[in-house]
């Protein structure tokens, strides 16, 4: 049983905390947002009025923030997680945030001889809820081998992708890889209606066939063929339209720093900033199919 300073147990945050709270260990929560703290200190957490507070003494630290801002906040500030925690503890970064931001982190936390993790996600709020999420990893051999017992009590699939930033750069490719699956499998559904195809016999058919990708078999972009899809509730509850605008804005920076070409990246990222100034920054990602049929 270890006691886990939890920072950030908003939309991600608060179901990963609850899942570390099923696995009987001790989380002390701090989030800005009372709400937020009210659920997790519904099911066993215990509320710390500041960050600082929460890390005192914890095994482990684990933060969920919406950008690299405010992890360079509360990691860098001259009164911050790096001052105030024990010197044995744990560290990990689980926000989506830019590659610099997190290099930057893992830098002062090595200085100040912390043991240090960048584990960002994928699977959204369902994948946080069931206790399946995918943790792509950054971060030394020895801080992986810590952290890997903590995160397998929240996700299924762990992942050490390589050194500092490692698990940010997997992630943004991912994300980039997926908006692109998804607009693409969008215009094929918003073509197979003007060309008189059914929902379901298009889904069966490109399915079984070499158009097969995540986006279409878990997360199909029309209601009826993945009855768990968001397209079923009129695209709530998943993945928001402004969260992957702000992973694909990532990626297209991290592309400028390195000096790569991806057109297609920077094509849906235009496309999902268009969709979500519509007024459907809220609406999952899946929505922009709306937006291809010609509408908003």
């Amino acid at each position: 049983m270890a006691t886990i300073a939890f920072i950030g147990v908003g939309n991600m945050g608060g179901p990963m905390a609850r899942n570390l709270l099923k696995a009987q260990d001790k989380v002390r929560a701090f989030d800005v947002s009372p709400a937020a703290v009210k659920h997790v200190t519904e099911a066993g957490a215990t509320e710390s009025k500041t960050a600082l507070d929460a890390v005192k003494d914890a095994d482990v630290v684990i933060t969920m923030l919406p950008a690299g801002a405010h992890v360079r906040s509360v990691y860098l500030e001259e009164q911050s997680i790096l001052t105030a925690a024990r010197k044995d503890a744990l560290l990990i970064d689980c926000s989506t945030i830019d590659i610099d931001s997190a290099r930057a982190v893992h830098a002062a936390a090595l200085k100040a001889g912390f043991d240090f993790l960048d584990a960002p996600v994928s699977g959204g709020v369902g994948g946080a809820e069931a206790g399946t999420l995918a943790f792509m990893c950054g971060g030394s051999d020895k801080a992986f081998a810590r952290a890997k017992p903590i995160l397998e009590k929240m996700g299924k699939r762990i992942v050490h992708a390589g050194g500092a930033g490692a698990g940010q750069a997997a992630k943004i490719c991912n994300n980039m890889l997926l908006a692109i699956s998804m607009i693409g499998t969008c215009e094929a559904f918003a073509l197979g209606e003007k060309l008189g195809l059914e929902h379901q016999k298009l889904f069966e058919i490109m399915s079984a066939a070499s158009g097969q990708c995540w986006s279409l078999t878990t997360y199909c972009p029309v209601p009826g063929p993945v009855p768990t899809a968001p397209s079923n509730r009129d695209y709530t509850g998943g993945f928001a339209t402004a969260l992957m605008l702000k992973d694909l804005k990532l990626s297209q920076a991290a592309a400028q720093g390195a000096g790569a070409a991806t057109p297609l990246g920077a094509e849906a990222a235009q496309l999902y900033a268009l969709f979500a100034a519509q007024g459907n920054a809220g609406v999952d990602f899946s929505g922009i199919i709306k937006m291809l049929r010609g509408g908003q």
